[in-house]
């Protein structure tokens, strides 16, 4: 029996994989510095607006004052770009650390900056700008971003609150005035939204937004008197913010001073839009609520210095968080000015002069530590880890 024979087969060796030609994507994350930029940053913004902004109400009859003041406006115009630039490549790159800053507590909060920082700016270029670009194109350019920062104003104050009850754990004694942050965004929009009152049509359009401002008005006022019992019981029973954190009581005074200033842009931009009974409420009540409003910021204002003045001598050090020394006190100033307008009296000019030049001071003060830690890489670098273990002594031993 003859079996037939099956040829064999050559096995050839496998061809190895080509090499791709595609660009590696890198081990690590691109633009590592960016990596912590948080929305903190639009702190600076919010600051340098506020001063062009107060600046430029003074009651002073000063050279050079209006000029100096739109150069601040520009300078907080170019650094809103750029920082807009910059948090753009953040969420393109890092994600992952986006995503962990609304879920951290003590950053999500100041998601609200970013709407503070895009309605300033764009108010400023109808107070100050217009004078270096025009009535037009500072008309143009607020209507954008008075637009733009409603709408985030408004996602934060719904969404930031709604990650504290559902996904944030927050203690009584971690209550912190950061928590205000984007409950005051609306307030800013009340304020700054009347400017373009007397550009619009008059009629629908003029009572639309003067309404809608107002309706703005009472959103944040709201919410924020249900924070501040909140936060007075905290320090009541838990005693005093940590150090690093004790500038950020003078945020509490940018829902009072905000709300003053814009009680009274309302009652400007009322007798264009509303029938004159309504416009004399608009203006009685500018004063009625300003005033004793002004005067509990002030009690504030004194409390708040005490407790930094403390943490000084604690050996308080720079960060971020000095940045609160600015805005917050900035719109008392503009409250002032627009009290002294309204009420005539020589103390309201004063109080505006006085808490200008704290605002000029803080904001000094702020910006050197922030382009000295910018340089030195201190402020982009991230959180230090913590020790492992304590340090093997190094004493000798005879």
């Amino acid at each position: 029996m003859v079996t037939a024979v099956r040829p064999v087969r050559t096995v050839r060796p496998a061809r190895p994989p080509r090499p791709s030609t595609a660009h590696p994507g890198p081990r690590l994350p691109a633009l590592p510095v960016l990596r912590h930029l948080g929305p903190q940053w639009y702190a600076p913004v919010m600051g340098t607006a506020i001063v062009a902004s107060a600046g430029a109400g003074l009651p002073l009859d000063v050279p050079g004052l209006r000029t100096a003041c739109a150069t601040v406006w520009a300078l907080a115009l170019l650094v809103l770009v750029a920082l807009l630039g910059a948090r753009a490549l953040h969420w393109t790159h890092h994600r992952d650390q986006a995503r962990a800053h609304l879920l951290d507590p003590a950053v999500a909060p100041f998601y609200g900056c970013l709407s503070m920082a895009l309605l300033a700016v764009g108010g400023g270029a109808l107070v100050v700008g217009r004078d270096w670009i025009g009535v037009r194109a500072a008309v143009t350019l607020d209507a954008v971003l008075f637009g733009a920062g409603t709408l985030v104003g408004l996602a934060a104050a719904v969404v930031v609150p709604s990650l504290m009850v559902v996904r944030h754990r927050i203690e009584p004694g971690q209550v912190t005035p950061v928590l205000l942050l984007p409950l005051v965004a609306p307030m800013v929009s009340a304020a700054l939204g009347p400017l373009l009152v007397p550009h619009l049509p008059p009629g629908q359009a003029r009572q639309t937004l003067l309404f809608g401002c107002l309706a703005l008005f009472g959103l944040s006022l709201l919410a924020t008197l249900l924070v501040l019992p909140l936060l007075f019981g905290r320090l009541i029973t838990a005693g005093p913010l940590p150090l690093a954190l004790t500038p950020s009581l003078f945020l509490v005074l940018g829902p009072l001073g905000q709300s003053t200033t814009a009680a009274g842009n309302l009652a400007d931009a009322a007798p264009g839009a509303v029938p004159a009974p309504y416009a004399h409420g608009f203006t009685a009540f500018a004063v009625l609520y300003g005033v004793p409003v002004m005067g509990f910021a002030l009690l504030w204002l004194a409390l708040a210095a005490a407790m930094v003045a403390r943490a000084r001598r604690r050996g308080m050090g720079f960060s971020m968080a000095w940045w609160a020394f600015t805005f917050p006190v900035g719109t008392c100033a503009t409250g002032a000015e627009g009290l002294a307008r309204r009420t005539g009296l020589v103390a309201f000019d004063v109080l505006a002069v006085v808490l200008s030049a704290l605002l000029i001071a803080a904001w000094v003060t702020a910006a050197a530590h922030t382009a000295r830690g910018l340089v030195s890489g201190e402020l982009l670098a991230g959180p230090r880890p913590a020790p492992a273990g304590p340090r093997p002594a190094t004493a000798r031993t005879r």
